[in-house]
């Protein structure tokens, strides 16, 4: 079908999503045993936060989990929009995969070193390729 090579890159973030996932509570699930961590006092107690409970390394894959469904939604949509509007493919699809290879870099780099000014570099990259393509579809609908 026409347009619809973007789609490929969507379905792949959206799967490396729930890799994530996986990784975050195979990591969270034993800290939080190993520090015995009350789930009740997690909901009663308001200045508790796993942030200040549990070792930054695993905290790391939560944050990242929770940061790809941020500028992500826009990728989805506008991927979406390519696609209904037959833009999908070509240019746009490889733009949409090379987004998603920089968000599962950051994915990588954020879940194990942290070094924020590498992962500023791969987030600004990976928000140039979402301009790119919201210019795209700007450009296509009107």
């Amino acid at each position: 079908m026409i347009g619809m090579a973007i789609l490929q890159p969507v379905v792949a973030l959206a799967a490396w999503t729930m890799v994530m996932w996986f990784w975050l509570y195979g990591t969270r699930i034993p800290a939080l045993s190993a520090a015995k961590v009350d789930p009740e006092e997690l909901v009663s107690d308001p200045t508790v936060s796993l942030d200040n409970v549990l070792p930054p390394q695993v905290q790391w894959k939560a944050h990242n989990y929770n940061h790809l469904h941020e500028a992500p939604t826009v990728f989805y949509a506008v991927a979406i929009t390519l696609a209904i509007i037959g833009q999908g493919d070509g240019l746009n699809a490889q733009v949409g995969w090379a987004y998603v290879g920089l968000r599962v870099i950051h994915s990588i780099i954020q879940s194990t070193i942290n070094k924020v000014t590498v992962r500023f570099g791969i987030f600004a990259l990976s928000s140039f390729c979402l301009m790119f393509l919201v210019a795209r579809a700007a450009l296509a609908m009107f």
